[in-house]
Order: C-alpha cells, then structure tokens, then sequence
C-alpha cells in the first residue's frame, strides 16, 4: 500500500443544488477516514491508496445516483504526503 493524494472536483449537472452531491462525497471521504481539505473548486483527499481507490468509487457512485455529474481526479504520490498517524497534510 502507498500513500497518495488526490484533488477531486464533482460537478453535478441539471440538479436543482449543487450541495447534496458535494456534501455526499465529502461525507464518503470521512468513512474512508481519509484526510479531507474542502476547497471551492476542488478537494484534496490523502491516505493509503487502497482507501482513496475506495472512498473514489463509492463517492461516484452515490453522486451518480443523484444525477448527472462529471468528477475529475487527479493524483499524486508525492504532494502533499500525509505523515502517517498524524493527520497533518504538508509537501516534502
């Protein structure tokens, strides 16, 4: 198992709001327990790549349920590195 990152965008389409896709997959993240950084456009999920592979499916899949959407990841094993334990996100 490795240790990646991955920035994540989730576009819903042709749905009343935005938030219930976006907060649905922030949710999946935390029951993955990988560290979450939300930002506007986009958020950066970090943790071993077993778990992000997972938290990515299941995250597509409950937004995928809602509507149409369009997600783009992209990833990275390199920056940020999470240091394992500690929960704290930094570049190397």
């Amino acid at each position: 198992m490795i240790g990646i990152a991955a920035q994540v965008s989730l576009y819903p389409l042709r749905q009343e709001s935005l938030a219930p896709a976006i907060d649905e997959a922030l949710a999946v993240f935390g029951e993955y327990n990988l560290d979450v950084k939300p930002g506007a456009m986009s958020s950066v999920i970090v943790g071993d790549d077993t778990a992000v592979f997972g938290a990515l499916q299941e995250a597509l899949r409950r937004a995928v349920g809602q509507g149409e959407i369009v997600m783009v990841v992209t990833f990275s094993n390199a920056c940020p590195v999470s240091h394992e334990g500690s929960g704290n996100v930094e570049r190397r």
